[in-house]
């Protein structure tokens, strides 16, 4: 028996049922000083850079520190050594990514890490949609088993109900048959429903014909993708959502260290400002492309950026110091970001004075044609437009293929909604246009008669390229 964990646990549970509270910068010198002195595999990273652990005094010194990725750090060192103290047994359960890059990876969790992300649920649930006050349903919509989304979300979700809210959960997965069944019979006993899921599942279960979604009260927690306000717009009409600000938000959410951020009503405020104004948001963002906006904790998470690319820091089962997750994006203040608004006439809705991250997702998910990178962000406002939108799910797959001539052309392959009819030359249009007014590399870059793509129709659930119940990819490379 371990009484230790006894301790830990028992002092994270109270932690957690206290207020918030803040710490400097500084906490993130003492995670070094913590993980150098009793993770392995950390230990001899420092020494093979010839870095004495005492010699890192101040925040400066913290950012000469090595950057850790999965080939450099998690896939060099035997796993056991990537823990505190050498072992596995300090940690409660095994969760797996879902494997985008093509290899999943094993991330080792502690009740303590869960506590950690429960906060960030609790800054959507509670501060969001008033789930302290209101009798909630969450449904888990997330796949469940060895992936980290499903059994990490419904976990979180119950330590708030441990903590006092009126949050009950059920937990069908990513099963729509399921999710469908529950609903009728659950939904009437309480004042709202959450889904908490990804993005295109969740819209292929709201599609369901005759589900009766406004009376359910719906709200949206999401992860994992990147949408467009158009799309957020989309799905909260069909469900029934009023408010599309408060009642839908997404998370920062990885396997490798759980939730790192969260929408909030001041960062969809932001964001749907900025997607109405494409010039301003390329100066902001640096980019054409409309990133995911949130807000985080900088006494929990704490961000920096390199070249281009995220950085974070944060304890876990695997504790990870400037770890270099790959996702393009950056970081703004709250002053910073709230200012810059106001100096183009907006006000964004009240909310959390916290530090935004903006994130791109990674390069390995776009095609390049003609030099010009494709972004799937760009394609699916493409599919959302109206007399498009009610005719496919949302899912596509873009590839940069060569026709018999050799020539390049860009080739979207698009899934058609249940018993409906997609008309493929319309649809193509739209993401030229949209591809155009959104992506400058593709409108200087690729000559007008390369422009159009070329899209095939599928049915739902193709087994080739739109298989059920797997994580979807929107890219495939040739």
């Amino acid at each position: 028996m371990d009484t230790s964990r006894q301790i830990r646990v028992r002092r994270a549970f109270d932690a957690f049922f206290e207020p918030v509270e803040q710490r400097s910068e500084s906490w993130v010198l003492d995670l070094f000083r913590h993980t150098a002195a009793t993770v392995p595999a950390y230990r001899k990273l420092l020494r093979e850079n010839g870095i004495e652990p005492g010699s890192i005094t101040t925040f400066d010194d913290f950012q000469r520190l090595p950057l850790l990725d999965k080939p450099s750090y998690h896939e060099r060192y035997p796993l056991p050594e990537l823990c505190r103290d050498g072992a596995l047994t300090g940690c409660d359960m095994i969760a797996v990514s879902s494997g985008s890059s093509g290899r999943p990876t094993i991330w080792p969790r502690t009740l303590e890490d869960e506590l950690h992300v429960a906060r960030r649920f609790e800054q959507v649930l509670v501060d969001g949609f008033g789930a302290d006050q209101r009798a909630t349903l969450a449904v888990v919509c997330f796949p469940l088993g060895t992936w980290v989304g499903g059994l990490f979300t419904q976990a979180c979700v119950r330590h708030l109900a441990a903590k006092g809210c009126p949050i009950t959960v059920v937990a069908p997965g990513n099963n729509k048959a399921e999710i469908l069944r529950v609903l009728p019979e659950l939904a009437p006993h309480f004042e709202q429903v959450v889904l908490l899921g990804y993005p295109p599942f969740l819209k292929d279960v709201i599609d369901t014909p005759g589900a009766g979604w406004p009376e359910y009260r719906i709200k949206l927690v999401l992860a994992g993708e990147v949408f467009s306000e158009q799309w957020r717009d989309l799905v909260a009409q069909r469900a029934g959502i009023a408010d599309p600000v408060r009642d839908i938000a997404s998370l920062y959410g990885t396997a490798d260290s759980g939730v790192l951020g969260n929408e909030t009503a001041v960062s969809v405020g932001v964001r749907r400002f900025l997607a109405d104004r494409p010039e301003l948001a390329r100066e902001v963002f640096g980019d054409s492309r409309l990133p995911t906006l949130v807000q985080y904790d900088p006494a929990s998470r704490f961000f920096e950026v390199h070249d281009g690319t995220l950085l974070f820091t944060a304890d876990g089962g695997i504790p990870l110091i400037r770890y270099r997750i790959a996702d393009e994006g950056g970081i703004f203040g709250y002053d910073e970001l709230l200012d810059l608004c106001a100096r183009h006439g907006f006000t964004p809705p009240p909310g959390p004075a916290l530090p935004f991250v903006f994130l791109f997702g990674r390069s390995l998910f776009t095609v390049s044609f003609f030099g010009a990178n494709v972004y799937p962000e760009n394609v699916t406002v493409g599919l959302e437009q109206p007399g498009i939108s009610d005719t496919v799910t949302g899912k596509f797959v873009i590839e940069s293929v060569e026709d018999a001539d050799r020539d390049r052309l860009l080739r979207i392959t698009v899934e058609t909604a249940p018993d409906q009819t997609a008309d493929a030359t319309r649809i193509a249009e739209s993401i030229r246009n949209q591809l155009l007014r959104l992506n400058s590399e593709f409108a200087h870059y690729v000559p007008a008669e390369r422009q159009l793509p070329e899209v095939v129709l599928r049915p739902a659930g193709d087994p080739e390229y739109f298989p059920v119940g797997v994580k979807h990819r929107y890219t495939r490379r040739s």
